[in-house]
């Protein structure tokens, strides 16, 4: 898989020290060690390595953050990493303290790029802003769940990562499987995993409406649904975070790129699964909003 991947341009691995306990970085050393300098490589502190972490390897602080590094750097076999994420915020730990621990290994050449996964938009924000004014290094990223099934972030995150010029990483662009329609079939796969819990599930009208669109499209175009998926998200300018299981799984996801959605079918699928953004995004339409923003301008 890692050869397929590597063939097709990809150089972006994401992983994290909680991952198989651990064993995921063990494994990348491995895999990655002939072209490391060529691999742009994430991982994630906050979660501790296994079930049996202390609390001083837990949570978003400076200490668990700079534990959390030193150990994966040994795991992984390399003296940095090129991203090192907060894995989820934690509700405690203050951002001034995240950012500045950043900074600090940003300085000492312990990783290059830092960013926020699983933040809401106001700590992000407070983040991006801090560094800014100190002269700290930068946030450069968030990573969210987004897919047709999971549009929440189109409420805050989405905007706000766009207001500051942050990439976006999303996660579980198939909605942990739902997207292919494979449950529609019968089929299994992660549904009877340990994850299941945090997978989508076709139990509401609005996800059927969802799965019946997608599929309606992929037929049209006679490609998978997966594909369609993936490659909308791609169209709301994420970078979609791949978790295949095989190398077939793989190199269709990675097909993904080479479709081409039409403006309408890429609105069909907007239409289709949009969410009601709420208070305080709903006080006037759409075009009284940008109206507005337009006179707003210093």
């Amino acid at each position: 898989m890692y050869d397929i991947y590597r063939e097709a341009g990809g150089n972006f691995i994401d992983t994290a020290s909680n991952y198989q306990s651990g064993e995921a970085e063990e494994h990348l050393s491995d895999i990655i060690s002939s072209d490391r300098e060529d691999v742009v490589l994430a991982t994630k502190y906050t979660m501790g390595t296994s079930a049996t972490s202390g609390l001083q390897m837990t949570g978003n602080s400076r200490k668990a953050m700079v534990q959390s590094l030193e150990q994966s750097l040994r795991r992984l076999g390399t003296d940095r990493v090129d991203v090192l994420w907060a894995h989820v915020a934690d509700t405690s730990t203050p951002i001034e303290e995240i950012v500045r621990a950043f900074d600090d290994l940003t300085r000492a050449g312990k990783i290059l790029y830092a960013g926020l996964s699983n933040f809401p938009a106001w700590r992000v924000a407070t983040g991006v802003t801090l560094a800014q004014q100190r002269d700290w290094a930068p946030l450069v990223a968030i990573q969210v769940e987004y897919s047709l099934v999971e549009r929440s972030a189109d409420r805050e995150l989405m905007p706000m990562a766009e207001a500051f010029g942050l990439g976006v990483l999303g996660f579980s662009p198939l909605g942990g499987g739902l997207l292919t329609g494979k449950y529609r079939r019968d089929g299994t796969g992660r549904a009877q995993s340990s994850i299941s819990r945090f997978l989508h599930k076709e139990d509401d009208p609005a996800k059927a409406r969802v799965l019946d669109a997608v599929e309606s499209v992929s037929r049209d175009l006679g490609t998978t649904p997966e594909r369609v998926a993936i490659k909308w998200a791609m169209s709301k300018g994420v970078i979609p975070v791949l978790g295949p299981r095989s190398a077939d799984q793989l190199t269709s996801n990675l097909a993904a790129g080479d479709l081409e959605l039409a403006t309408p079918r890429l609105e069909w699928l907007d239409e289709v699964s949009a969410l009601q953004l709420g208070y305080p995004h709903e006080l006037w339409p759409e075009n009284e909003r940008v109206e507005k923003n337009r006179f707003a301008q210093p």
